[in-house]
């Protein structure tokens, strides 16, 4: 109904353009990579691996660095295909490029040669000022002569959260999608990814309780099954559990206990118990974006009361880590000279 709502409208507004329309690769892990070339020598500086699943825009998406779940055979591959397209696009200075990985095929969605919004993300990670180095690249200088060679990832993880205005656009739905809706990004970083995750989140403003109720409302079938082993790690957490009707009977049915919330417009128990601040994270896998669904309405409901609220699956197992890690200690802080001088020693 949305597409073809969607088809009529850009039909009326530009009849004479044409509209395109690509093949999706159902969660595929996206990559983004930063890399330098000065014709004859590339260096790959980075390769981030996206925490949302390709199709979220990537300046929407968070992604860590260095990569959490790529193989040695992927981010060689990775390596080779960047390095090729430099050459061929005789780059002189910086170039970004995205990939995705599904079912152990890489895939090039894109390649700019230009910098990225990454660029100051990667240079605050490793201590490498990479624009300034692109600068010089491209009034003459050369890569060797700054001594950088192959790629090296750091023995620590960095982590890039976005941003949204959400609380300041009245109306807007909270949900993730090919358009990018962020305004800015923070950084989190530490010695493993669930600290660096916890951090970034902590700095974007959404922060990640280590108790209480949580709330996991999913609405496909297929959903509710690759949920099922996440309610039960919040379960064994102690996280007392709440759902709506289709996805607590299914957890019920698998042997969890769930407390009950009926849909919106038979009764506003949802909003009352958010209003209270009785539920401290909110889980709502949508299956789409309509303006007054019960959906909608908890999503913007969670942005208005400052409420944690997650609609992905990626983002609810990377916070589920980052949960873990704080409950297994507490946050560590050290400079960022320091983390450079254990990634330089290395």
């Amino acid at each position: 109904e949305e597409l073809y709502e969607y088809i009529k409208e850009a039909v009326d507004i530009s009849p004479d353009h044409p509209i395109l329309i690509d093949k999706y690769l159902e969660n595929a892990i996206e990559i983004d990579v930063d890399a330098l070339s000065d014709r004859e020598d590339v260096f790959v500086a980075a390769i981030m691996e996206h925490i949302e699943e390709a199709g979220i825009h990537s300046g929407d998406s968070a992604c860590v660095l260095p990569p959490q779940s790529l193989s040695k055979e992927i981010k060689d591959k990775v390596i080779s295909y960047t390095e090729k397209l430099a050459k061929a696009l005789e780059v002189v200075g910086l170039i970004n490029l995205q990939y995705a990985v599904y079912n152990d095929d890489v895939y090039v969605l894109e390649a700019n040669p230009r910098a990225s919004r990454t660029v100051p993300y990667v240079s605050k990670s490793l201590g490498i000022p990479l624009a300034k180095i692109a600068t010089k690249i491209m009034l003459g200088k050369k890569l060797k002569d700054f001594g950088l060679t192959e790629y090296r990832e750091p023995n620590f993880v960095t982590v890039k959260e976005a941003v949204f205005p959400f609380v300041k656009l009245p109306g807007v739905d909270p949900v993730l999608s090919p358009e990018m809706k962020s305004t800015g990004e923070v950084m989190g970083i530490d010695s493993d990814f669930g600290r660096a995750f916890y951090k970034a989140q902590e700095s974007a403003y959404n922060h990640l309780p280590v108790e209480g109720n949580v709330m996991i409302s999913v609405g496909r079938d297929k959903n509710k099954r690759e949920f099922l082993p996440i309610a039960r790690e919040f379960s064994k957490l102690g996280f007392k559990l709440w759902s709506t009707g289709g996805t607590k009977k299914y957890f019920e049915e698998n042997g969890l206990e769930v407390g009950y919330l009926p849909k919106i417009k038979n009764e506003p128990v949802i909003l009352d118990k958010m209003r209270k601040k009785e539920l401290d994270l909110i889980i709502i896998i949508p299956r789409g974006s309509r303006v007054g669904s019960d959906g909608f309405i908890i999503r913007r409901s969670a942005v208005e009361l400052g409420i944690p609220y997650i609609t992905t699956k990626a983002a609810t197992l990377a916070s589920l880590k980052a949960i873990k890690s704080l409950a297994a200690g507490k946050i560590s802080i050290h400079s960022l000279e320091g983390y450079y001088k254990k990634f330089k020693s290395t």
